[in-house]
């Protein structure tokens, strides 16, 4: 008999601890999910719903829920912003915090935004680095890198970068200052559209649980 799992992609790295956490608290099975597993799939089925959990690279948990392969995922705002896949954004989940900037090296900390019009911009975000930059109507040049965005100012290859920081400790270690707070970022639960309709009483009842457990301070970083 094929089974009917409510399944969860769950972004691997530093998001997956304090995920689990949320999800225990939400009265959701977690026994034995590791990143350090060999499975990358778990399933549980004395619960109901059945639950499956996907571990996966924050890059693909959008793709696995906007495809229907997940019916729920968890990550950053950061990859949904940059993807721009056709999911719902049901919850803010209020961990894995960090801000999107734009930095500069020292010798250039005054630059207002204006004056970064016909710059080098590299980053590991393009999409949404170009969305940011035209709707403040600056045309830039961007290039794109996968690691190490600091050193793309140090070595002339850009004038300025848009990175992800949470501290800010990697930017001064590189000279770096930053110029242009463009927004936040934090986890996100987010659900394909279908699955919100076919299955709108447990994903509903998810939603709701973790939305108690967030605005009563009970989050997963506690």
């Amino acid at each position: 008999m094929t089974r009917d799992y409510l399944t969860i992609a769950l972004s691997k790295g530093n998001l997956l601890g304090a995920s689990l956490k949320l999800l225990e608290k939400s009265g959701l099975p977690i026994d034995e999910v590791s990143e350090n597993s060999r499975s990358m799939v778990f399933t549980f089925e004395q619960t109901w719903p059945f639950i499956k959990y996907i571990i996966c690279r924050p890059t693909d948990v959008p793709v696995y829920v906007e495809r229907g392969a997940a019916d729920l995922g968890i990550v950053g705002k950061d990859v949904i912003e940059e993807q721009g896949k056709d999911v719902f954004e049901m919850v803010d989940l209020k961990f894995g915090y960090c801000r999107f900037v734009v930095a500069a090296p020292q010798p250039l900390k005054d630059l207002r935004l204006k004056d970064l019009n016909y710059k080098r911009v590299a980053t590991k975000f393009p999409h949404l680095t170009e969305r940011f930059f035209r709707n403040q109507g600056l045309q830039v040049e961007i290039i794109k890198l996968h690691g190490n965005i600091e050193l793309a100012p140090l070595m002339g290859l850009s004038d300025v970068i848009v990175d992800l920081v949470s501290t800010g400790r990697t930017l001064k270690e590189n000279q770096l200052t930053e110029l242009v707070d463009i927004m936040d970022s934090s986890a996100r639960l987010i659900s394909n559209r279908v699955s919100y309709r076919t299955k709108h009483e447990q994903i509903q009842q998810i939603i709701e649980n973790m939305e108690a457990i967030v605005e009563g301070g009970q989050g997963s970083e506690d």
